[in-house]
């Protein structure tokens, strides 16, 4: 996804080019030898700084995808842009915002459009108006591209056919597109985020299930107060893990769904599963990913107990580290070959029973970046160490909120 990012961003700096030699070419054109202009420089300067700033200003509307409402906000910055008398945005279907003076020329631009929307090229036409004093008589199309699928289209409008204006407005177009662009990859990386919180629902083994309901069922007559209490855990941990509000959960919701997990875990393996929780306060009201932790706590107790008669232990601890949580799971168990790690968390091959390291390790590094992917350490017969570092603060994390953007 990297390599996408980079394609996306490389194509921003080349759509934006035009801005910043379109913004040296008005300065220059008014430009007065020796003259500044309150402190922002020379008028080349300020009209660099103004060109680029209407860009910025229209592009956040667009990165929500093109809708009548992206539209409606960035239409009079992409006019300003181009400093044209009318400017419309279309989808196939119809003019999505008309911006500017001319607007009963929404049907024949329409009409127009179905030769560019269809080949993807752009087009100038006379416009035809039986109204004298009609400013705009030309029309100047086009098209707004991602990935080889036109979108819709950019349309300017003026008095005089003008092949300046039909390159400033392909420029525009295509940078237009590069926001609709990264539109779509923040709306694949939502998508994908929320595939895979699914497929870690999924994975919540119907075996745990079973033998949770079982351990509670064998309480029922021995110790009927033990089995309401179970039974109170299993249905607030189950809560937990299916709920359907927001993508993003604190550290101490996290740790208090493990409690519910581990009380059921312990409750059937008895002594031979000992746990302990090392938790600095200052860091509960982290957010972080929903379902992050408690795949790796199940991973844990998996690898603790299988193939072992003997006693395990899995320690938890929490620490503040300055400007992030350092949340660390470790077991004493059978390990793992760090060969066969790489290869499951490169995706090469699938962990046995289902446990989602991959998929918290994938998800850290989507929100976080990079470098807060999973540290995991561990060899054959030498149990496993898990560390996550938690940003106390990241853009767009908050526990009621949705998929960051880039």
């Amino acid at each position: 996804m990297s390599g996408e990012v980079s394609g996306f961003l490389a194509g921003f700096l080349v759509a934006v080019l035009p801005f910043l030699a379109a913004g040296f070419w008005l300065g220059r054109r008014t430009a007065r030898p020796g003259r500044s202009l309150g402190g922002l420089g020379t008028p080349v300067e300020h009209a660099t700084f103004q060109t680029l700033h209407t860009a910025t200003l229209a592009a956040p509307p667009l990165r929500a995808g093109l809708t009548e409402e992206t539209a409606r906000r960035s239409a009079k910055r992409l006019r300003t842009l181009l400093g044209t008398d009318a400017l419309c945005l279309t989808d196939h279907e119809s003019v999505l915002v008309w911006e500017g003076v001319g607007e009963h020329h929404r049907a024949e631009i329409m009409e127009r459009l179905a030769g560019p929307l269809e080949s993807g090229r752009g087009e100038a036409f006379r416009l035809t108006c039986d109204i004298l004093d009609c400013p705009v008589r030309w029309a100047v199309v086009a098209p707004l591209t991602v990935d080889d699928r036109v979108h819709g289209a950019l349309v300017a409008c003026a008095p005089l056919e003008s092949a300046v204006l039909v390159r400033a407005a392909g420029e525009v177009a295509r940078w237009v597109s590069v926001q609709l662009e990264l539109a779509d990859l923040d709306q694949s990386r939502t998508r994908l985020i929320e595939a895979e919180i699914k497929a870690l629902r999924a994975q919540i083994s119907p075996h745990f299930i079973f033998n949770s309901l079982a351990v509670i069922a064998s309480f029922v007559r021995t110790d009927p107060e033990r089995a309401r209490e179970l039974l109170l855990e299993f249905a607030d941990f189950t809560r937990y893990s299916f709920r359907r509000h927001g993508d993003f959960t604190t550290l101490a919701d996290e740790l208090h769904a493990i409690d519910h997990y581990l009380a059921l875990v312990r409750a059937r393996f008895g002594d031979r599963l000992s746990v302990t929780l090392q938790i600095a306060p200052e860091v509960l009201p982290v957010t972080l990913p929903f379902l992050c932790l408690q795949p790796l706590v199940e991973n844990a107790v998996k690898h603790g107990l299988e193939g072992r008669l003997d006693k395990s232990h899995i320690s938890i601890t929490a620490q503040d580290a300055g400007a992030e949580a350092l949340v660390v799971i470790e077991d004493d168990g059978v390990g793992m070959d760090p060969e066969v790690l790489r290869r499951i968390l490169s995706g090469e091959t699938s962990p046995s029973g289902g446990i989602g390291l991959s998929n918290v390790d994938e998800r850290l590094r989507q929100v976080y970046g990079d470098d807060h992917g999973l540290v995991i350490e561990t060899a054959v017969g030498a149990g496993m160490k898990i560390t996550a570092r938690l940003p106390k603060y990241q853009p767009g994390v908050h526990p009621d909120g949705g998929i960051p953007r880039a």
